[in-house]
């Protein structure tokens, strides 16, 4: 499933859920950086039930663009479930995902691409993650429980800046549709026998918006899709 970059194509995903502060200048850095590289290419946001003006940013932004695809959801439905409608959308070789906060540079993606001469995925972590410690906190809880449920052990399992192959992720079932999506993705990932590795990335201070995912309901959804999982895929090994 390793890539030749030199004629592999990409679609990039960004989920965003009331990002009006940022996400024009998000979008915009991703369109101009994509064209400046030898790569045929589609970005798709999918606008998660934003409640702010963040749909009619996009939709001024995809009318100029027509490499941009925008797509909704009328209510918010969770992080995963923004994504998986994105993997359902895209059409290329590659599938890059990445937060539509402002918090990464698509520049770093570049990187990347020579690691797919010898692994199937390349994921990433922060370089002095820019949270709150609670934030922090909550990241070191959940890799630690992932990491004794699952057995998925990766350095930064959440960061949202990863490189996959395309149909992989098209033809995955995925079943969870909250802050569960890269434990679920990462354990099937790794059943399939196809292998990753890891770059650090920069990771920026946020310029607007509010991070969601250390709410108590996001945090809940979360555990209850763990304990659901792990019920149904050890089951299935029995």
């Amino acid at each position: 499933m390793k890539e030749n970059i030199a004629t592999a194509s990409i679609s990039v995903i960004l989920p965003a859920y009331n990002e009006e502060a940022v996400i024009a200048s998000t979008v915009a850095t991703v369109l101009e950086t994509l064209a400046t590289w030898t790569l045929d290419f589609e970005v798709i946001v999918v606008n998660d039930g934003s409640q702010d003006s963040t749909s009619t940013i996009l939709e001024s932004v995809a009318a100029a663009h027509p490499r941009l695809t925008v797509l909704h959801h009328v209510v918010n439905q969770g992080y995963g479930a923004a994504l998986v409608r994105g993997f359902e959308a895209s059409t290329k070789d590659l599938i890059f995902f990445m937060d539509a906060d402002g918090q990464f540079d698509i520049r770093d993606l570049e990187r990347f691409f020579p690691l797919l001469q010898e692994y199937d995925a390349v994921l990433s972590y922060h370089f002095k993650r820019q949270d709150s410690w609670m934030r922090k906190l909550n990241v070191w809880g959940w890799s630690m429980l992932v990491r004794l449920v699952f057995g998925v052990s990766v350095r930064d399992i959440d960061c949202a800046f990863k490189l996959y192959p395309g149909t992989f992720l098209r033809e995955l079932r995925l079943e969870t549709r909250g802050a569960m999506i890269n434990t679920e993705i990462l354990y099937k990932f790794k059943h399939a026998g196809l292998a990753s590795t890891q770059l650090g990335v920069r990771h920026l201070p946020r310029r607007g918006g509010q991070a969601t995912g250390a709410k108590p309901a996001v945090i809940l959804r979360a555990l209850r899709e763990l304990l659901v999982c792990a019920w149904k895929w050890y089951g299935a090994k029995r």
